[in-house]
């Protein structure tokens, strides 16, 4: 009997790896979205708490699913790294809206937006990544993914580093300089989460490629 379970067992791995996948991409559009038009925050920010929840769910699948399998794709610790890792990105994204709400923003600053949007293309690049690890001969097109994360959390951060350099310039202001200080820094953050997975990814493709 369990002969008949592991091969299904293997794809629903495969299954559950896109849909949290899908569920950071959402997070990060709900992100954008939010920032690029600051209206009807609080209802915005449930919707992304709401994914948040979603992504917990599907953490929770991927490691129950690890302990009842006779045989996972990968070893135990990447197929639970890439849950894990993914898992942090999509609390990042709600972290960063949260402190928004917090700070009590009026209208974010362009900089903001064009975070949001690096963050956006960054879990674009995830997704499009994560399917091709059902097959090895594909883990080239996972590399080609994980190099423009890569390039996209350099490009945050010196953006970023940017954005911090203009409010310095424009405001003697301290309460604005910490609030985007914070800001900056939780959106950045997001960025290397996001760089974080691609390294898992990578990581599986050298060790199973």
């Amino acid at each position: 009997m369990p002969k008949f379970q592991i091969l299904p067992a293997e794809t629903r791995f495969y299954d559950l790896f896109e849909q949290h996948a899908q569920i950071l991409q959402r997070a990060a559009r709900q992100l954008r979205e939010l920032v690029e038009d600051f209206h009807d925050v609080d209802g915005k920010f449930a919707q992304i708490t709401e994914t948040e929840h979603q992504g917990d769910f599907v953490t929770h699948e991927v490691i129950d699913l690890a302990r009842r399998s006779f045989l996972a794709p990968f070893d135990t610790e990447d197929v639970t790294a890439i849950a894990g890792r993914i898992d942090d990105g999509i609390d990042g994204i709600q972290q960063a809206g949260d402190t928004m709400i917090l700070w009590k923003v009026v209208q974010p600053r362009p900089e903001a937006a064009v975070l949001c949007r690096i963050i956006e293309k960054g879990a674009d690049e995830i997704a499009a990544a994560v399917p091709n690890l059902r097959d090895k001969r594909r883990f080239d097109q996972v590399r080609a993914h994980i190099v423009e994360v890569n390039r996209l959390e350099n490009e945050a951060d010196r953006i970023a580093r940017g954005a911090l350099s203009a409010v310095l310039a424009q405001h003697d202001d301290v309460y604005d300089l910490l609030r985007w200080k914070e800001i900056y820094d939780q959106l950045e953050a997001v960025t290397d989460r996001l760089e974080d997975v691609a390294d898992v990814l990578e990581g599986i493709t050298v060790k199973h490629g």
